[in-house]
């Protein structure tokens, strides 16, 4: 198999990262250069014709994306330690936390990334910087959310960490990349950043 990655910030990739440093896992990989554009060419393009990192080609020519969807497939071959959740309410649970994650915070901060940023603006045309704009107190009103549901809790699911966790601190340092960075008031949330960063697996 092979695993096409791309250097930070693109948080999605780092999420695979992550997830596999957790599980000790070691796969072939094939770096892109999003700079470059090298997720657009017409050779990567055949792997994923979204043109979208990461993806995972498998030995039968079968290829996955989509960051979550990848570690679910490593999770079925290599289900300890659990990063999904342990039992019918755990798996909910971590599957709850991911979905509020990308729906309500990584969608707003999407949008400000895409319609803001001077990176973007080469292939995001035309960008609609005020609306891009507007999205930014919903950023931060999520990240308030994450906040309130933290307290009392070292880990979102309240038992231990998780792939929500993992989804969580790329997208919070992702909105620092983008210019939006936790408000001082949010300790709980700051401390759960500071104890996921500090895991060896963050480095990768």
């Amino acid at each position: 198999m092979l695993f096409y990655d791309a250097v930070n910030p693109a948080p999605n990739p780092r999420r695979v990262r992550i997830y596999l440093a957790e599980k000790g896992l070691s796969v072939p990989t094939e770096i892109l250069s999003i700079i470059k554009g090298e997720h657009k060419s017409e050779a990567f393009r055949a792997v994923n014709p979204l043109g979208q990192i990461p993806a995972l080609r498998l030995d039968d020519g079968g290829v996955i994306t989509e960051s979550v969807s990848i570690c679910r497939f490593f999770e079925a071959m290599h289900p300890d330690p659990p990063m999904f959740g342990v039992g019918p309410k755990g798996v909910a649970d971590v599957d709850m936390w991911t979905r509020r994650i990308e729906m309500r915070l990584m969608v707003p901060l999407g949008m400000v990334w895409a319609h803001t940023h001077p990176f973007t603006a080469r292939v995001v045309k035309p960008q609609y910087t005020e609306f891009g704009e507007s999205q930014r107190p919903r950023v931060l009103a999520a990240m308030a959310e994450f906040d309130h549901a933290l307290k009392g809790r070292e880990w979102l699911d309240g038992k231990g960490y998780s792939m929500a966790d993992i989804v969580l601190l790329t997208t919070i340092d992702f909105a620092g990349f983008v210019g939006i960075s936790m408000p001082v008031e949010l300790e709980a949330l700051r401390d759960w950043h500071d104890n996921a960063s500090a895991r060896p697996s963050a480095q990768a």
